[in-house]
Order: C-alpha cells, then sequence, then structure tokens
C-alpha cells in the first residue's frame, strides 16, 4: 500500500514534470509554431529571439535567425528595446527550451511596452503544443 507521504511525492514530482515539458502547451492565436516562426522570421516579418541561457544555446545551438538574448539580464527590456531599434510595434517572437519561459516573459512584456510579442510554445525542445524546433528539423547555428 502506498503511503500518504509517497503518493504526495508521486503527485508532485508528476506535477512539476508536467510544468517542466510544458505538456499543456497549446498553439493558438497569440503563438506561433517554430516552422511558422523561422518563416517569418526569414522574411523579415518578426524577430525571432531566444531567451535561454548561454548554457543552452552551446548545447544545441540557436535556431537560424534568432537573436540569442538571456532572459535573466537585469535589463533585458532595454537589450530587447535595442534589438527592436526602439519600435515597440515591431513584432517579436520568443522560444526558450519548452516554451515555459517563453510564455511568461511574452506575458510580462505585453504589460509593459511592447505591443506585438507571440510565444513559440513548442520550444526548442518540444513541449504538449508539438515536438519543437529541433525535432521539425530546422536549421540550428552554433552559439
Amino acid at each position: 500500500m502506498i503511503g500518504l507521504g509517497t503518493a504526495a511525492v508521486v503527485t508532485g514530482g508528476a506535477v512539476f514534470g508536467a510544468r517542466w515539458f510544458n505538456v499543456t502547451a497549446r498553439n493558438d492565436s497569440g503563438t506561433l509554431t517554430p516552422r511558422q516562426a523561422y518563416d517569418r522570421a526569414a522574411a523579415g516579418e518578426l524577430m525571432l529571439v531566444d531567451i535561454r541561457r548561454p548554457d543552452e544555446w552551446a548545447l544545441t545551438g540557436i535556431g537560424q535567425g534568432a537573436h540569442p538574448l538571456d532572459m535573466r539580464r537585469e535589463d533585458f527590456a532595454a537589450a530587447l528595446g535595442s534589438l527592436v531599434q526602439g519600435d515597440p510595434a515591431r513584432t517579436v517572437a520568443l522560444i526558450c527550451a519548452r516554451g515555459v519561459r517563453s510564455r511568461h516573459m511574452t506575458r510580462q512584456l505585453r504589460d509593459r511596452e511592447f505591443d506585438s510579442v507571440l510565444d513559440v510554445p513548442e520550444g526548442m525542445l518540444g513541449s504538449g503544443a508539438g515536438p519543437g524546433w529541433i525535432k521539425r528539423d530546422l536549421p540550428v547555428v552554433q552559439a
């Protein structure tokens, strides 16, 4: 028989795992698939920004056409503003590993000064929204 403590650990682990792998993520009106983000960035329609850490960029590479910008930077919003050359109406798409951080940062930036920010919820590694940039075999460049 499973004790109450064991059940709590198993349940907690399942909840943590579901959040880590972003299993409930979906593509909807405020999001893009990796293919859409890649195509629109290549066409110059948006700026794709990879908000992961430098060690993650080194591990998997960066999606071709994406600008690496570590979301942990204290001056993240200012650095993003510089990337879009001070144009808050410029469409920006954020990508991370599995869509958790990009969803969070998309909401923060929409609440602030950026008018058009989209999320790529599949991320580089995949989530509940889909297989992700790498498994979709989209091009990557080394960090």
